[in-house]
C-alpha cells in the first residue's frame, strides 16, 4: 500500500486550504471528505484556516466532520449526529471503509457479525461488497472466508492519529519491545541449552565408540592368540600321525634276498625308531591336549 498515493490525492485540497477561510474552508472540508481516493486528513486538519473553523460557532460542525473522517468511526457518527452535518451516500460509504480499516488494525480476524454490528449492515452480500471495494481501493489486504463468515486481514493502511492517542501508542510499542526482548532472551537460553546438550551427547557418543573399539580389539587379539595356539597343536597332531604312518611303513617285511643288506636295513630301522621316539616325546603333550 502506497501511503504517498493517499497524500497525493489530498495535495490539491491542501493548496486551496491555505487561502480559504470561513464558509469556503467549510465547503473545502465537505469536498475533501467526499472526494474519491482521499483517506488521510491530518495535514488538512493542521492548516491554520481549517483550525479557525473550530472556533466558529457557524462552522464548528465542519471541523468536527473532518475530525470524524480523520480518526473516528461510523459508530462515532451515529452517537454524535447532532454535532455533525448530514452525510451524503458517498461520505457514509467512505466512513464505513475507514471504520473497517480501524477494526482491521486492531484484529487480524474480523467476524462478519462484528462488522455488521459496527457498520449497521444486515445483509452479508452488502458487507462483502463493501469489503471488496475497500480491498480494491488498497485500504487493506485480506481474504474473505465465506465458510467461517469472517475477514482474514493481512495488511491495512494506517489512519491519522487522534490527539492524545500518541502516548498510548508509544506505551503499547514499549510493552511490545519488552515482550519481544523477553522472548528473544528465552530463545537464546534455549538455543544455548540445546547446543550444550548436543555437545555433551556427541562427547558421550565418542567415548562410547572408543570403548566399543577397544573391546573389539581386545576380543580380536584374544581370538588371534587362541587361533595360533590351536595351530601348533594341530601341527603336533599332524607330525604324530606322520610318524605313525612312517612306522607302519617301516614294519612291512621286505624279502631277504641279499644277506649283506640286512645289517644295513636293521641299522636304518634302529635310527628311524630312535627319531620316532624322540618326536613322540616332543609332540605327545600336544596330542594329549587335543584328545
Amino acid at each position: 500500500m502506497d501511503i504517498g498515493n493517499f497524500s497525493a490525492k489530498l495535495e490539491p485540497f491542501l493548496l486551496m486550504g491555505k487561502s480559504m477561510k470561513g464558509a469556503a474552508a467549510a465547503k473545502l472540508v465537505q469536498d475533501a471528505t467526499t472526494a474519491p481516493g482521499v483517506f488521510v486528513f491530518s495535514e488538512l486538519l493542521e492548516l491554520p484556516n481549517i483550525q479557525e473553523l473550530a472556533k466558529s460557532e457557524q462552522h464548528q460542525k465542519s471541523y468536527s466532520l473532518l475530525q470524524l473522517f480523520a480518526y473516528k468511526t461510523y459508530q462515532d457518527y451515529l452517537k454524535h449526529k447532532d454535532q455533525l452535518p448530514p452525510l451524503s451516500a458517498a461520505q457514509i460509504t467512505k466512513l464505513k471503509h475507514l471504520t473497517i480499516v480501524s477494526l482491521a488494525a486492531e484484529r487480524r480476524i474480523l467476524p462478519y457479525a462484528d462488522l455488521q454490528q459496527a457498520l449497521e449492515i444486515s445483509n452479508v452480500r452488502e458487507l462483502e461488497d463493501l469489503i471488496i471495494d475497500a480491498i480494491y481501493l488498497d485500504l487493506l489486504q485480506g481474504k474473505l472466508d465465506q465458510k467461517e463468515e469472517q475477514l482474514e486481514v493481512t495488511y491495512t493502511m494506517g489512519r491519522d492519529i487522534e490527539p492524545g492517542k500518541l502516548e498510548q501508542i508509544l506505551a503499547a510499542l514499549k510493552d511490545w519491545a519488552s515482550t519481544t526482548a523477553a522472548v528473544l532472551t528465552t530463545l537464546d537460553n534455549k538455543i544455548s541449552s540445546i547446543a550444550s546438550e548436543t555437545a555433551a551427547r556427541k562427547l558421550a557418543e565418542a567415548e562410547h565408540e572408543k570403548v566399543v573399539q577397544a573391546n573389539l580389539k581386545e576380543a580380536f587379539d584374544k581370538q588371534k592368540d587362541k587361533s595360533l595356539g590351536g595351530g601348533s597343536s594341530m601341527a603336533g597332531r599332524r607330525a604324530l600321525y606322520s610318524l605313525s604312518d612312517r612306522n607302519d611303513s617301516m614294519d612291512v617285511d621286505e624279502p631277504d634276498t641279499k644277506g649283506k643288506n640286512r645289517k644295513y636295513v636293521n641299522l636304518v630301522s634302529f635310527f628311524s625308531a630312535l627319531v620316532n621316539f624322540t618326536m613322540l616325546i616332543v609332540y605327545v603333550p600336544d596330542f594329549v591336549k587335543i584328545k
